[in-house]
């Protein structure tokens, strides 16, 4: 059998295949084929809306957050206005609306983080992947039920002893791996295990913000992932992860100029108090996969997961409002002094538990049905306690500062007050069925993949049904060109966030918002100077009713509770892929995306999360002369969103948005060693497999960007002040790589 190879960069989230067709005057047979890729490839998919990157370049990338969500932030349907979060918004949709996966396994991230510097580290950890699967809306049927967007992460298998390590001026990582027994026919290892511990702490970005501050953030994690083959039919695996996150915060002093030019204003802030916040994640999880033919494949989940997290803080602030002579630089005018106390004892325990059996069955390489199944028990207790007083020249706000003549014998009222006790244990079940074909259509190849599923929660009582659908064609023409279609209801499940209203309460009649999606899109592959480029373009469309509207608190989703919105959301992304400079992979992108809301009948406003128009560019180089000097290069431009109201506000009244988001990081490096390429090395450099050091430099032109607003109010004229909060400034950080043979 005659086999296809296609080089690995022009690799499209699809199998396709081709036939010979013979003819002779007594008969026909046709042979299909199945494409062969140049290396072996985990966790293929047959979903056709499927990006896939590679975990080289996740690693390489220079951001803060760094890893797999760094890179994907450089995709055309990708937002995050902040670089200290790992956290991504895709095509309108918020934070929350995201899939992640880890060997088709669930995995969740803590709820109640507000500010990106208290994240952390992220799950996924770049030295364990082997294969990253990103889907921006349209996916298959075995995905969850959310509305935005699924990422599946698979952890690769050692082949022999290893020893691989990062080490710079904001945390390191050590990652470890041994392989043993003999190989069997599928080139797999009796027993393999991977090991991976990671600290972090970034206090030193931290301190370019523009404030006096003491942090002390300190997050560490450690991951296994163990195989055992059993039989070349039968193997087990286990992925056990430990995450412990705290931040603690003392501010002391702010200093903020902003307004205009005509009226500049300088804001002075004294804190006293402090923030301290805890979040311990757990999780495990074993799978048995047989393999009972070449056709019929079984796979057997159980996981466990476990999350405690605890916001404290107490922190009063006393703040001078004035504006400057713009000339002079001397003050004027006093507007107003006044201060705020913030509070809050926020408890949240999380623990779920449960099996998914899954099974595929393929009559031959170009089809496949698969079906599965979950089991989901939920077990959340929430304690929360949060106010917010504000005190403007002896006024509290919102109480209306009357005559002091008259004294007002009103309640004084906070600026917003939170208290719930919660605990429920509720049991989702979830069930799923799809189907995948390919074959010829004339002389044209078409790829089929469609299905659905189903849900039920007993929290709500509530069963949801999503049939989704995609189709894919590539024409008999010269140039390789596809074109997809894909679509199909989506749901976003509720569960803690959703949940819970503005009073801190459970709201059991809550429903799932429901989105229509459907999207077209081409893929252009083409030769330019002798190097491979493909170019995407994707239109989409998305209805959603039972909508529930939430406001953005820096990075915090506060959701109202209710369903009492619909909206939609429109767009066009766009990325050329390929080798800018021949041998590495870049790629530009450039996204023009709206979000729009109905908030009980009263008109449409745009979404917290109404992106416009982004761009972003991942580029790498090297020097030709010295292909040991390399680069790396990701670029940001993405316009303001409009969640620069003050919390909890009217949004048909309050519409502020924020400014631009403008970022450039750097990262230059000189690469000793590089398994990469078949030079001898010698002396001690010969212990090494893989050896680089490198500069890395975060916001390269300083820009100011801003994450969200503070409100302060003028005493004397009831105005409210938006006083900017900014995010990182510029920072040069060192990075030594390394890998042992």
């Amino acid at each position: 059998m005659k086999k296809l190879v296609l080089p690995l960069s022009l690799m499209v989230p699809m199998l396709i295949f081709s036939q010979n067709r013979k003819k002779d005057t007594t008969a026909r047979t046709t042979e299909i084929e199945e494409i062969v890729f140049q290396k072996k490839v985990t966790g293929r998919t047959n979903d056709v809306t499927a990006v896939r990157i590679s975990a080289r370049d996740a690693k390489n990338v220079s951001s803060i957050s760094g890893g797999v969500e760094g890179l994907l932030k450089t995709l055309p349907s990708v937002n995050s206005n902040t670089e200290l979060s790992s956290q991504y918004m895709v095509r309108g949709g918020n934070y929350d609306e995201n899939l992640i996966y880890i060997n088709d396994i669930e995995i969740y991230r803590p709820f109640l983080i507000r500010n990106s510097q208290q994240e952390g580290l992220s799950i996924i950890n770049p030295d364990m992947v082997s294969t990253v699967n990103f889907s921006a809306g349209g996916f298959e049927p075995r995905y969850g039920d959310k509305m935005s967007s699924a990422l599946n992460i698979y952890y690769r298998e050692p082949q022999k002893f290893e020893l691989s390590g990062e080490a710079s001026l904001i945390g390191g990582r050590l990652t470890t791996g041994f392989a043993s027994g003999k190989e069997d026919q599928n080139g797999n290892k009796k027993f393999t295990a991977l090991f991976s511990g990671r600290y972090r702490n970034t206090n030193l970005v931290l301190n370019t913000l523009n404030e006096d501050t003491d942090f002390n953030p300190k997050y560490y994690d450690f991951q296994s992932y163990l195989n055992y083959h059993a039989t070349e039919k039968l193997n087990f695996s286990f992925i056990g992860y430990y995450s412990n996150n705290d931040y603690e915060m003392f501010p002391k002093q702010r200093n903020v100029d902003f307004g205009t030019i005509n009226q500049p204003l300088n804001l002075t802030v004294f804190y006293n108090g402090k923030e301290n916040d805890k979040y311990k994640n757990m999780m495990g999880t074993f799978s048995a996969n047989f393999k009972a033919s070449d056709k019929l494949r079984f796979t057997l989940d159980n996981f466990a997961y476990q999350n405690r997290e605890r916001e404290y803080y107490t922190i009063a602030s006393s703040y001078v409002l004035q504006t400057y002579d713009p000339i002079t630089g001397n003050p004027i005018t006093s507007y107003d002094v006044g201060g705020q106390i913030e509070h809050a004892r926020n408890d949240l325990f999380v623990k779920t538990y449960g099996t998914q059996f899954r099974t595929v069955f393929s009559p031959n390489v170009n089809s496949s049905i698969e079906v599965g199944f979950k089991y989901e028990k939920e077990n959340l207790k929430d304690l929360t306690n949060e106010y917010k007083l504000v005190d403007s020249s002896g006024y509290s706000v919102p109480r209306p500062p009357d005559d002091p003549r008259f004294p007002d014998a009103s309640d004084l009222e906070l600026f917003y007050s939170i208290s719930g006790k919660n605990q429920i244990q509720p049991t989702r079940l979830s069930a799923y069925g799809q189907y995948s074909q390919k074959f010829y259509w004339g002389s044209n190849r078409v790829l089929i993949n469609g299905g659905a599923r189903v849900a039920h929660w007993s929290f709500n009582n509530e069963t949801i049904f999503s049939p989704r659908a995609q189709f894919a064609i590539k024409p008999d023409w010269d140039t390789e060109t596809w074109f997809r279609l894909s679509g199909g209801i989506y749901y976003q499940a509720p569960f803690y966030k959703e949940i819970k209203d503005l009073n801190g309460n459970f709201n059991n009649n809550i429903k799932s918002q429901r989105s229509i999606q459907a999207i077209l899109a081409n893929e252009v592959e083409f030769d330019f100077d002798n190097r491979p480029f493909k170019l995407t373009t994707e239109l989409y469309y998305k209805k959603m009713d039972n909508v529930i509207p939430y406001y953005m608190d820096n990075v915090r989703i506060r959701y109202s509770g209710q369903n009492n919105a619909s909206g939609y959301a429109y767009g066009v992304d766009t990325r050329l892929f390929g080798e800018f400079v021949p041998g590495v992979d870049s790629w530009l992108s450039a996204s023009y995306a709206r979000v729009f809301e109905n908030i009980d009948g009263r008109g449409d406003i745009p979404r917290p999360t109404d992106q416009r128009f982004r761009f972003a560019m991942f580029y790498q180089d090297y020097m030709p002369k010295f292909p040991q000097m390399r680069v790396n290069l990701t670029l940001t431009y993405a316009m303001g969103l409009p969640n620069g109201a003050p919390v909890f506000t009217d949004p048909y009244q309050y519409q502020k948005t924020l400014p631009s988001y403008k970022r450039v990081d750097l990262g230059l490096s000189y690469v000793f060693v590089d398994s990469k390429e078949k030079k001898k090395s010698y002396g001690l450099l010969s212990k090494f497999e893989d050896l680089s050091l490198g500069v890395q430099v975060f916001n390269a032109f300083n820009i100011n960007n801003t994450v969200a607003n503070q409100w302060i109010t003028d005493a004397n004229t009831s105005i409210m002040y938006p006083v900017p909060v900014r995010l990182t400034g510029r920072f040069f950080n060192v990075k030594l790589e390394f890998k042992l043979k």
